[in-house]
């Protein structure tokens, strides 16, 4: 897909572009309004193809459950294998869609790799994810962040304390949710290891507070993310933090998500997932 079309359409999900400036733009690139409709499937999710694990997969416990958080009651996915006895646990923050089938097959994945797994519904104070990702979209621009990161942190708390988990916890955050899990890693010194995916840095300045282990996975082509990664590296090296930084050639932002044919790049996704679940299984083990 042209990258013209591409790098238009990462401002409009991630920072709330005007729907119909956002139209306009692409009827131009497109070459009329009648080929920018064709072309919006292909730059949208695809829910449909989520599911690459059975919800109803024999060898795993999963449903969904509330947990206290900082604005009251927090809906949340979950997902651990039945057999087996306490596992670490990992925390799966979704994009900026909301909890969606993408999320929860992503924390089923999570369950099968030996971690229990729990992905929380950030949009719960205003309700939960609606069905419509464009209005989920709208609704993650209302929350407060600092409320948000500390019910991401109560999950945290949550699942550390679960009699199924073994007290150590990691997270792992796409697109917006990689911004949040490096707001974790910031803001708690109850995680061991974080994961970001393409995920908006923390501020240099507040970079020493981190104590977490972290295994960055960033896309060469993501220009509007890439801009901060440099401070955010150099920062973490004055610091003497414990991380590791991967750049994707050839890999654009949301690379891993498997619904978006036009991100989806199966050869970064399969090396990055290797590499995480690697990475969590040496932090959080006891």
């Amino acid at each position: 897909m042209n990258q013209d079309l591409i790098h238009l359409y990462d401002p409009y999900p991630e920072e709330g572009m005007d729907r119909r400036e956002f139209l306009k733009k692409l009827a131009f690139l497109a070459g009329g309004a009648a080929s920018a409709s064709g072309l919006l499937p292909l730059l949208g999710y695809d829910q449909v193809r989520a599911e690459t694990i059975s919800r109803n997969d024999s060898r795993l416990d999963a449903g969904y459950l509330d947990y206290p958080g900082k604005t009251g009651q927090i809906r949340a996915y979950w997902a651990g294998e039945k057999a087996g006895g306490k596992k670490p646990g990992v925390i799966v923050i979704h994009e900026n869609r909301g909890l969606n089938p993408h999320i929860e097959d992503i924390t089923r994945r999570m369950a099968l790799e030996g971690f229990t797994a729990l992905a929380p519904d950030a949009l719960s104070p205003l309700g939960g994810t609606p069905a419509d990702p464009d209005g989920a979209r709208d609704l993650i621009g209302k929350l407060d962040s600092g409320q948000t990161v500390d019910n991401f942190i109560a999950a945290v708390q949550y699942l550390a304390t679960h009699p199924k988990t073994t007290g150590r916890v990691g997270v792992v955050g796409f697109c917006w949710g990689g911004a949040m899990a490096n707001q974790l890693a910031v803001r708690t010194q109850d995680i061991q290891a974080a994961v970001p995916f393409y995920g908006m840095p923390p501020d240099p300045a507040e970079v020493p507070k981190i104590k977490a282990a972290l295994l960055l996975h960033y896309a060469a082509l993501d220009e509007r993310i890439n801009k901060a990664v440099p401070d955010y590296e150099a920062a973490l090296k004055a610091s003497r933090i414990d991380y590791t930084l991967h750049m994707y050639e050839g890999a654009e932002h949301a690379f891993l998500n498997d619904t978006n044919a036009s991100r989806y790049h199966p050869q970064a996704a399969d090396l990055a997932w290797k590499r995480t679940v690697e990475f969590l299984r040496e932090k959080l083990k006891t």
